[in-house]
């Protein structure tokens, strides 16, 4: 007896507590939503359903087919046509809900997930959802799909069918918390529907897919219609109630941006997002946006907004000093640029992950952030942990009097001086310069304001305008001084910033680490924030990286759009209620005719 209740105690202690089979799971803590709720918060359940819904693309497509390298596909299939095991809400940083499958159950240390699949999932064929759909799913995309699929599922070590109705996906590590919830985006494609064999050749095949829409006209190059399925088998599930709410989704497409937006100022497609300051200020004063038939709507966003920036290249000697790259960023003058070129609209970026609860801008370090950078604090920034830290600050005049007397204190300190008007080095009598690497106009035109800054400090700045596929190449292998270029990121990021700051991806051709961060302390933050069992840790971990990675100095912060801005034919309609990620094209329906405005 005492052999077998020892026994008893390894296996305990060997293996995973298993919770009960949930509707829901989120990265950190528990769901917004409990079982039995009735519909997302950011819709209307009462929509009216009907009417169409067209929409403009810049550009062309050669395939309908988004899963492959091959090609460019057309818009639509993964949003519309197929599903999901489970369906994310967009109020909450990363939570998912049952979709084909009704429940997700996963132990603690998350090294494997179980789905059970709804008997009523159907196919728009009348064919049965089944768990070798989802099997057939992974193995495909592992195999044949883009690199992201092939690298995020090749960390699945075994897939099992369990029961009738249940699929068992077995993690390679545990405590990656974010693998079960890849594995419940997973796109789940009918077996009997597809050809393993040709799957990864270019097509414009109409897909079989679970979802609200099916496929109804594809015309190569030029558009591409959706149509609400009737017999649709999930209308009814609360995650989708107010959603999928118009009769066709038509999408065409457009060659260059003019004639697009004279097509939207005729009415000839109903939504326009614009990213464009100068635009957003001026192309839209035209007369149906006069008469209130086009309305220009701003909606609050809380995503982070990333890192768009001017990123030095910290293996070149000439950046190899922190003091040199903070002087050539008090050099930058923001706010005349931004008045010059973007009629003020812009907002200045402060953090790596501005515009969400990501971001130590303006926020003291909690306890937690403390006992992180405990062991690093030679390495923080004056007032970064008191939330005190901005980028500097002009008065827009042009001059930047107090950048540029700081620039130079902090050049004299790092060993320069300025002879006869050029910053030199003080030991070898070499000036003080730099080439920056470009691809199109508009980065030009950036880089060429920032040449005439630097040139009141005494620096040279060399601008290069190259090609797309020669800047690729020497993007890969860290061939330039100064870039360009931006990181986007999500409420919930994960393995993906290793990549971009890690030691061992400064060393790794073809990383994004284009700044060369090299660095114990970005190294202990990151592994923090993968570690981090709840939400509150989790955001701790966030805020610390940030705070390195700002301290370093690796960018000269740029700008981003402080709103998400939307103009729109005044038929349409919205929930009051928007999202963490501002407004959502699929929770929008049309007025009944006799309320709509027409073009």
């Amino acid at each position: 007896m005492a052999f077998a209740a020892s026994a008893v105690a390894t296996l305990t202690l060997s293996t995973p507590l298993l919770a009960e089979p949930k509707p829901g799971i989120a990265m950190h803590g528990e769901p917004k939503y409990g079982p039995g709720f009735p519909h997302l918060n950011y819709v209307n359940p009462d929509a009216r359903k009907g009417g169409t819904l067209r929409l403009a693309v810049l550009g062309s497509f050669d395939s309908m087919n988004p899963y492959i390298i091959k090609g460019s596909a057309g818009p639509g299939l993964r949003e519309y046509v197929h599903e999901s095991l489970m369906a994310r809400s967009y109020d909450e940083p990363f939570s998912l809900y049952g979709l084909l499958a009704e429940t997700i159950d996963t132990p603690d240390d998350r090294s494997f997930a179980t789905f059970q699949l709804r008997p009523e999932a159907r196919f728009s064929n009348g064919a049965s959802v089944t768990p070798d759909d989802v099997i057939f799913s992974w193995s495909l995309l592992k195999a044949k799909g883009r690199p992201f699929h092939r690298n995020y599922y090749s960390k699945v070590r075994d897939v099992e069918k369990v029961g009738e109705r249940g699929v068992k996906f077995v993690f390679t590590a545990a405590n990656d918390r974010e693998m079960p919830l890849i594995v419940g985006l997973m796109p789940i494609l009918p077996r009997s529907a597809l050809s393993a064999d040709t799957f990864d050749k270019t097509s414009f095949e109409k897909f079989v897919g679970s979802g609200p829409y099916i496929v109804e006209s594809v015309e190569p190059g030029a558009s591409i219609a959706y149509r609400r399925n009737p017999d649709y088998w999930g209308r009814d599930l609360p995650v989708n109630r107010g959603q999928a709410n118009f009769e066709i989704i038509r999408y065409d497409f457009y060659r260059d941006s003019t004639s697009m937006m004279e097509a939207f100022r005729k009415g000839l497609f109903d939504v326009q997002p614009e990213g464009d300051p100068v635009k957003w200020a001026e192309a839209y004063d035209f007369p149906a946006e006069r008469a209130g038939l086009v309305k220009k709507m701003e909606f609050d966003i809380k995503t982070p907004a990333g890192m768009n920036a001017l990123a030095f290249n910290t293996r070149r000697p000439v950046f190899s000093d922190s003091r040199v790259r903070e002087a050539l960023t008090m050099a930058f003058d923001f706010e005349w640029l931004n008045k010059t070129l973007f009629r003020g609209l812009y907002a200045r970026t402060e953090s790596f992950f501005d515009r969400s609860e990501l971001s130590s801008a303006g926020v003291p370090a909690d306890a937690h952030e403390r006992q992180l950078l405990a062991p690093f604090e030679r390495e923080l920034a004056p007032g970064i942990m008191e939330g005190s830290f901005r980028q500097p600050e002009s008065d827009g005049s042009g001059a930047n009097r107090d950048g540029r007397r700081r620039a130079i204190a902090l050049l004299d300190q790092a060993g320069y001086e300025l002879r006869e008007g050029v910053m030199t080095n003080k030991t070898s009598g070499a000036p003080l310069g730099f080439d920056m690497l470009c691809t199109s106009r508009e980065q030009e035109r950036i880089m060429l304001a920032y040449t005439r800054s630097l040139s009141q400090i005494g620096v040279t700045a060399q601008i290069h305008l190259v090609d797309p596929a020669q800047f690729q190449r020497r993007l890969t292998s860290f061939d330039y001084d100064m870039i360009q270029t931006a990181w986007q990121v999500s409420l919930s990021p994960g393995n993906e910033q290793n990549f971009r700051w890690s030691r061992a991806s400064a060393a790794q051709d073809g990383s994004f680490n284009y700044a060369g961060v090299s660095s114990e302390a970005v190294d202990a933050m990151i592994a923090a924030m993968l570690s981090a069992q709840t939400r509150e840790d989790f955001v701790s971990a966030v805020h610390a990286l940030d705070r390195v990675l700002l301290s370093g100095r690796y960018v000269v912060p740029l700008y981003h759009t402080p709103k998400q801005w939307i103009a729109a034919w005044s038929h349409l309609r919205q929930p009051q209620e928007s999202t963490l990620y501002g407004a959502r094209l699929e929770t929008w329906w049309e007025a009944s005719p006799k309320s709509a405005a027409s073009p």
